[in-house]
């Protein structure tokens, strides 16, 4: 007889506490047939020997499904199956068509678009490598009979034979896995990708030119592959891949639920005049509700940007600040105006966003000194005391060295902000201002947006030698996802945003050094483009194994730390 005893299986679940372990959730989409929801069992026994939960997803498009199930997974697999029907992509059926499967492919396309918004490790197989670049912006084969010498894509053998070899990119994923150029796999399919758009790149072809393989341009953890490796011996280290990944999404995940993640430099207010609803997800922001909550973003610093050129002062930025009120007003359930350390950190107890208010360009003052206090009662945090181009506070880095450094009226501007409990902020400012307002200031400084000059030789970055001077004074320097001060040529990636950050720690000690995007100020790089993918910021400290409390001071404790000196004796 087999083993009935099932009290005995009981007995050992509850022998030892911990009862269940930390095993990452893996989704697998499933198939639609006769009997409806159907999925081959190769797919849910490779989860489990690479030591990960399967669950199957069905193909429903409820939404409210979709999302929720979203919620509770750390890594997707795209399963294989039928064809996808061209009209979602644009394309009219070709008369090779096989039969396509209408219960399918909306719940897939809605499955996939959604997991990336929100970081999710991905896993195409077969079809799914089809999907995943046709929902990310590539293009699909519906029948790869028209290429040239095509070989034979639907074997006859089994599945778990191999019955042609492919061709990998030494600098990929499946590489890293293999540590060879060349795999012998099995092939099932009659379509395939034909263009792997932006979001990925071709990381494995076969002899014929037909695409195999395809993974993230962006570094992030996507990979899809045109064979079927649950079918083979050899497909292991794919599915290893997928596990690792989803445990370090997974970790992630935990980051947020712990740590407060706060972005000091935002300019989405300057795009309010488009008619944007702060409460829909708009491709012409960066920065939103559902953003903020696919990268379990909590804090975000809204500045009122004062144009260098404009004849625009106090009202100007007031209008700002009443836009930013009247979105709080309206989403008052999910995001608040906040003015303190105190009030975010309680915000993100109740499971609330925080907005915070600055202030990019004295010019905001109009030279009177009295409008910092009424910025102050307004709720203030900090004030950027020049933009691109001198003004009557001080020299920009951009400017034309008018006062050599700060003013008079600016060194009286820097006395008020320190009564008014305004932290002075110097991203933008010359050197000269930069040391001057430092050694005028009574309480520590904050650069809201800028990074290191020493591996990107731009006058808005800083030097070491000031950034040693300003972790001397207890301030703080917030690194930028803007491309042009991480990099002088091309386009960068988080990936140097990462090596800004490493240099800056290194120079500055960890204590120092911070985030701001610049998001919608023209911030943003590939793999950290908006506060969806702040999930990805933090994978990345992960992936170079910061602690837990090195990764809370960078995302915000450190500027808060300094926000809660500079406020101390304020008395609105």
């Amino acid at each position: 007889m087999g083993n009935y005893n099932w009290k005995a299986i009981l007995s050992e679940i509850y022998g030892t506490f911990p009862a269940f372990g930390k095993r990452p959730v893996i989704g697998i989409t499933g198939n639609f047939g006769d009997k409806g929801c159907e999925l081959a069992e190769g797919y849910y026994k490779s989860v489990i020997r690479a030591g990960g939960v399967p669950i199957v997803i069905p193909p429903l498009a409820d939404k409210d499904v979709i999302l929720s199930t979203l919620d509770k997974i750390d890594g997707l697999i795209l399963s294989g199956g039928g064809d996808a029907n061209p009209l979602y992509f644009g394309q009219e059926p070709s008369p090779l068509l096989h039969s396509i499967n209408g219960e399918r492919d909306l719940p897939e396309i809605l499955t996939i678009q959604l997991a990336y918004n929100r970081q999710i490790p991905m896993l195409g197989i077969c079809r799914g490598i089809q999907m995943m670049a046709a929902v990310l912006g590539g293009d699909i084969h519906q029948d790869i009979g028209h290429i040239p010498n095509v070989l034979k894509h639907s074997q006859d053998l089994g599945r778990s034979y191999e019955s042609h070899s492919v061709e990998i990119a030494t600098d990929s994923i499946l590489y890293s896995l293999y540590g060879k150029e060349r795999l012998d796999v099995n092939s099932f399919h009659h379509q395939a990708v034909s263009n792997s758009g932006e979001r990925l790149r071709i990381t494995a072809t076969s002899q014929d030119g037909v695409v195999e393989a395809v993974e993230s341009t962006e570094h992030k953890a996507l990979l899809g592959v045109q064979w079927h490796p649950e079918c083979l011996e050899s497909g292991k280290p794919i599915f290893d891949w997928l596990i690792k990944e989803a445990s370090l999404f997974q970790a992630t995940k935990e980051v947020h639920d712990h740590v407060l993640t706060l972005d000091s430099h935002c300019d989405t207010p300057m795009l309010f005049p488009q008619g944007i609803d702060f409460g829909k997800r708009d491709d012409r922001i960066l920065v939103d509700l559902h953003k903020m909550t696919e990268g379990r973003q909590d804090v975000s610093i809204m500045v009122a940007y004062l144009p260098q050129k404009e004849e625009c002062g106090k009202a100007y930025a007031d209008a700002i600040f009443d836009q930013i009120d009247a979105i709080a007003n309206r989403y008052d359930q999910y995001i608040r105006i906040a003015r303190t350390p105190a009030e975010v950190y309680l915000n993100k107890q109740e499971g609330v966003k925080s907005i915070m208010l600055g202030i990019e360009n004295g010019k905001a003052l109009e030279g009177n000194i009295d409008n910092i206090r009424h910025f102050a009662d307004r709720g203030v945090v900090y004030i950027t005391l020049c933009h691109n181009g001198d003004n009557d506070i001080c020299d920009s880095a951009r400017g034309e060295q008018t006062h050599s450094g700060v003013s008079h009226f600016g060194e009286d501007v820097i006395r008020e902000m320190n009564d008014c409990g305004i932290m002075v902020d110097l991203s933008h400012a010359s050197e000269k201002s930069f040391y001057d307002a430092l050694s005028l200031s009574r309480t520590p400084i904050v650069c809201s947006h800028s990074s290191c000059r020493a591996l990107c030789d731009h006058p808005r970055n800083l030097t070491d030698d000031q950034m040693r001077a300003l972790a001397s004074k207890d301030g703080v320097m917030q690194i930028t996802a803007y491309h042009g001060f991480l990099k002088k040529t091309g386009e960068a990636s988080i990936l140097d945003l990462m090596e800004h950050l490493n240099h800056a720690i290194r120079v500055m000690g960890i204590e120092h050094v911070g985030l701001g995007t610049d998001f919608d100020g023209d911030g943003g790089v590939s793999g950290f483009a908006d506060s969806s993918e702040m999930l990805n910021f933090t994978r990345h400290l992960l992936m170079q194994r910061y602690s837990l409390e090195d990764i809370e001071g960078i995302w915000g404790r450190n500027f808060l730390r300094l926000m809660t000196q500079v406020q101390m004796n304020y008395e609105p």
